[in-house]
């Protein structure tokens, strides 16, 4: 007899901790497959520090393989869920498509950035969701600082000097307060415009900073981030972005070159393919995590909607700390539901307090309820970070470390640019890079892959190289780019030895739109001009005709539904016990920017 299969689609701290705990409930009892476009657990709470220039990527990088024994890892994003067949459809890195069949199936695929319908924000805003983002961001800060040094004119260095973050919760609080210290440390080395120093902005609706949190917390947050400069204002957002600034809702204009968007998450957009019962985007469940009516159906981490035993009427909050026990309960339940071991329980948690890293010796903290500040709720928070972290604790004390005696690398590397990291993206662990079949956004009917396209995805064999920067295709002989006429690999330039003559030269055919040659591209009468049928047009996610989806259907052809209310819920760490959850799985070869595992 077969062992039954256990598939769990995503691997944030939901996820991961499900995986890991049912490798040691089955010993070899079932078969466990983990789902997840990239081969690592991101540990988001110590991402600002990578953004910063503290940490190196790789230390917030888990090696999910290194670290789940007897788990089996596949890469490839979910983008279909048969639920009467029991089979989940994904895509893997490199544009191929699979299936696996399943006995018990986790959904443990987290959440995506929150976009709220604000001119320009999706075309001029990043995330911070991701490494490919932090690294974009960490590059981005250090050229605007360098162009700002060297800029002539008083208002484009000031405009560059000037970084705004939206979203006044964990995440945006500590890019705000490690930007201001890693820029104040970059100036220090530049001789700048006499009197000129970097400004970072945070904005949030809310009343006051970290508005989830403890009150005494959100005090000291603030403090700390005012006595170092940063503007901090409340009840204010952006009302409307472009490539030079941003207009408040005060009515206030800021000329900047950076727009940081951390207003919160919202689930994943997957399990809404499901046509299954929904509360506000997430998933409804029972309190063992089980969805009714479907016993081989488990979810858990940001999709799932899980009832808080500790407030009838309630749901427990898109958090890390719920994620990571939500992993471990789910883990149980799924063994119970086998006979394989463990017994089945409700879940049920209480919070143990929040710890939020302001940079340097400077941290809010209140473990089990004891409001902390300073250089004590400093070491609290880095010793629970070190003690939560599943790896790499030793290569993160160490990095701590070095910062502590020696300046920091201030350079940027140029691997991520902006067009790689759009703040559309539901998968922003992986940046997009050309020769990969990113057609359109994600969700759009007719993008690579879905449904109603009918020609090769850029990209793919047979298809027309992957556009360089939207609307744009790589320059001939660079890397994603057909080879250049005349160069090796390439066919011989016109009019040279070995190619064809030039047009309008003896022996070529004509030049476009001259007697006797074809019409020039948008002129009446060429195939292919613009409003014609022969050459498609990409357009822009809100843009696009937003097709129904039925159950069961694949996410491709789904598109994410409305953007909630402005709030700036953000992602929080919990002091003993818990982080900031993330998870969502999906593919890096998977047509445009789709869902994913954080």
């Amino acid at each position: 007899m077969s062992r039954p299969r256990i598939v769990i689609v995503g691997a944030g701290f939901a996820g991961y901790r499900t995986a890991r705990t049912l490798s040691r409930f089955t010993r070899h009892q079932a078969d466990i497959v983990l789902l997840n476009p990239t081969d690592y657990f991101l540990y988001l709470p110590l991402l600002p520090q990578v953004a910063a220039g503290i940490l190196e990527p790789r230390r917030v990088s888990v090696s999910l393989s290194g670290t789940l024994p007897r788990v089996r890892l596949v890469l490839g994003e979910a983008d279909g869920i048969d639920l009467d067949g029991r089979t989940v459809h994904y895509t893997d890195p490199e544009g191929g498509e699979g299936t696996l069949r399943y006995d018990r199936l986790v959904l443990a695929a987290g959440s995506v950035n929150k976009l709220l319908p604000i001119p320009g924000v999706a075309e001029h805003a990043h995330g911070f969701r991701g490494l490919p983002e932090a690294l974009y961001l960490r590059d981005h800060v250090t050229r605007q600082v360098e162009l700002a040094a060297a800029a002539d004119d008083r208002a484009e260095c000031a405009a560059r000097c000037t970084f705004v973050v939206v979203g006044a919760g964990y995440t945006g609080t500590e890019v705000a307060a490690h930007g201001q210290m890693y820029t104040d440390a970059q100036v220090r080395r530049h001789p700048m415009r006499t009197g000129m120093r970097p400004r970072w902005m945070l904005l949030d609706v809310a009343e006051r900073v970290l508005p989830e949190m403890d009150e005494r917390l959100s005090r000291t947050a603030e403090r700390v981030l005012r006595q170092r400069g940063v503007d901090v204002r409340m009840g204010t957002s952006v009302k409307e972005a472009t490539h030079d600034g941003v207009l408040l809702t005060d009515g206030t204009t800021v000329d900047t070159r950076t727009l940081v968007w951390c207003v919160g998450v919202r689930p994943d957009p997957l399990v809404e393919s499901l046509g299954l019962p929904m509360e506000r985007g997430r998933l409804l469940v029972d309190p063992h995590l089980q969805v009714p009516g479907r016993p081989e159906l488990f979810a858990c981490g940001d999709v799932a909607a899980v009832p808080d035993l500790t407030k009838p009427g309630q749901y427990t909050p898109m958090t890390a700390q719920h994620a990571w026990r939500h992993g471990k309960v789910c883990a149980e339940n799924v063994a119970a539901s086998l006979g394989i071991g463990g017994q089945r329980r409700a879940y049920r948690h209480r919070d143990m307090g929040f710890v939020v890293d302001l940079g340097g010796a400077k941290a809010a903290a209140n473990p089990l309820g004891v409001p902390m500040s300073g250089p004590a709720a400093g070491a609290v928070t880095r010793g629970y970070h070190l003690a939560a972290m599943p790896g790499n604790r030793v290569r993160v004390a160490a990095d701590w470390l070095l910062d502590a005696v020696l300046p920091r690398q201030a350079v940027q590397l140029g691997l991520v640019r902006s067009w790689s990291v759009p703040l559309e993206s539901a998968s922003p662990e992986v940046a997009r890079v050309p020769g990969r079949p990113d057609a359109g956004p994600a969700g759009s009917a007719g993008s690579a892959g879905g449904p109603g396209r009918t020609e090769p995805a850029e990209g793919r064999q047979g298809g027309e190289p992957a556009k360089a920067r939207p609307g744009e295709e790589p320059a001939k002989g660079q890397p994603g780019g057909e080879p250049a006429k005349g160069q090796q690999g390439g066919e011989p330039a016109k009019g040279q030895p070995g190619g064809e003559p030039a047009k309008s030269q003896p022996g070529g055919e004509p030049a476009k739109a001259q007697p006797g040659g074809e019409p020039a591209r948008k002129h009446p009468g060429r195939p292919g001009a613009d409003g014609a049928s022969g050459e498609r047009h990409r357009t822009s996610e809100s843009a696009r005709p937003r097709p129904a989806h039925a159950p069961g259907t694949s996410r491709k052809a789904a598109e994410p539904s409305a953007a909630p209310k402005p709030s700036t819920g953000a992602r929080r760490s919990e002091a003993p016990g818990g982080t900031r959850s993330s998870g969502r799985t999906r593919s890096p070869g998977a047509p445009a920017p789709t869902r994913s595992a954080g």
